[in-house]
């Protein structure tokens, strides 16, 4: 298979387009570490916080809601509390990729970082 030959011009608008959206993939990484999301359980006796990669940054948990006789029930809000800003933060970030590419689909399956 013979690749079709790119005129030295657009070659170069090629190369500026790509480095462009590398630049635009930096700034949404570090958006996305510095993102944060909580999400509560139990009414917020438990309170997690995410980053945008949905990475646990806190977890907060209120000392009235710790029963020794029974740590499941607490187990289960840590539980509930983290996979709630998992998935606010998947949502953001999901939302503002779309905004980044201009809704092309499928960039994921490129292997590209984000």
């Amino acid at each position: 298979m013979k690749l079709p030959k790119i005129p030295g011009g657009q070659m170069r608008q090629l190369m500026e387009q790509a480095q462009k959206m590398m630049e635009e993939a930096q700034r949404f990484e570090e958006e996305m570490d510095a993102l944060q999301v909580q999400a509560s359980a139990g009414g917020g006796v438990v309170k997690a916080t995410v980053n945008g990669k949905g990475l646990l940054i806190s977890l907060e948990i209120a000392p009235e809601v710790i029963d020794p006789s029974d740590p499941e029930m607490l187990q289960d809000l840590v539980v509930s509390a983290v996979r709630e800003a998992q998935n606010q933060a998947e949502n953001i970030r999901a939302e503002r990729m779309q905004k980044l590419t201009g809704g092309l689909g499928g960039l994921g399956d490129l292997g590209l970082p984000f």
